[in-house]
């Protein structure tokens, strides 16, 4: 069995992520990243530097990173978690740069602060003519995560069963050296890492929409509401299609947690008794 990285020790230097380039510039490169579809990376030389300094800086944190090739499936895996990684809601450019150099590993995922005011804090900003328009961007938003984590879900099963596949068949290779066998090991990690990545910031995002919708209800009450509770239940309701991926303290071990919340979760026992 390949164990979670224990991450995390070394995240109080995210302000230096690779060693070798200043924060700013890494903002500039990040800020220049080229969209596809939805918003989405687009593939191209450009958001592959980003990627390849991601990848740096990850393992000069201690990170799993492997240098095999992605499979279909892991990219497409990859290519899914976006949605989840970014911010609900559009804020300012600097917050955007930050959020993708964090969703490509140039920073650590657990530096970020969790602000549940934040995704209501800029949909209020936005211009509208009637508060009906923020209850239906919100019930959009939730609707649009409730669909998506279903074919994550399917998409992650299958990926995980791809990594079973390559650890069962490491004892039959016997052209393997230790280094195929520590880069298959890595790469089994990362995965795990990124659907616990995901199945974490779903969990915020429905803290946050929760926020957004209490205090809507009670700046501009209407019936809306209801429908917009309705449909937060349903996203509730699918998150936990994500718990059996990956154990419970994988958040933990992948250094998700800010270093307090680590330290609690490292001293919980993984095997207790029912």
């Amino acid at each position: 069995m390949v164990p979670f990285p224990r991450t995390g020790r070394r995240h109080a230097a995210w302000l230096r992520p690779v060693g070798l380039m200043p924060l700013a510039t890494l903002a500039l490169l990040a800020g220049c990243a080229q969209e596809g579809d939805f918003g989405r990376p687009k593939a191209g030389a450009w958001n592959s530097l980003i990627e390849t300094t991601g990848t740096l800086a990850a393992r000069e944190r201690e990170e799993p990173v492997s240098t095999f090739p992605f499979t279909d499936e892991e990219r497409t895996l990859r290519d899914r978690a976006w949605r989840f990684l970014m911010p609900a809601a559009g804020h300012d450019a600097f917050t955007d740069v930050l959020a993708n150099l964090t969703r490509t590993r140039v920073l650590p995922a657990s530096w970020r602060i969790d602000d549940p005011a934040a995704y209501h804090d800029t949909l209020m900003a936005e211009r509208f003519r009637s508060p009906v328009s923020r209850y239906r961007r919100l019930s959009e938003d939730i609707a649009t995560d409730a669909r998506l984590i279903p074919q994550f879900a399917a998409l992650a099963l299958r990926v995980k069963e791809g990594d079973a596949l390559r650890l069962r068949s490491l004892p039959f290779a016997k052209s393997l050296d230790d280094r195929d066998v520590r880069q298959a090991a890595m790469r089994v990690a990362e995965n795990r890492c990124l659907i616990a990545w995901v199945r974490f910031e779903t969990g915020r995002r429905s803290h946050r929409y929760r926020y957004a919708l209490e205090h809507l209800l009670i700046e501009a009450p209407g019936p809306e509401a209801v429908s917009v509770e309705r449909t937060l239940a349903a996203l509730d309701g699918r998150r936990p299609m994500l718990d059996p991926l990956v154990p419970p303290e994988a958040e933990a071990r992948c250094g998700l947690l800010p270093e307090a919340e680590i330290a609690v979760a490292a001293a919980r026992p993984i095997v207790v008794k029912d």
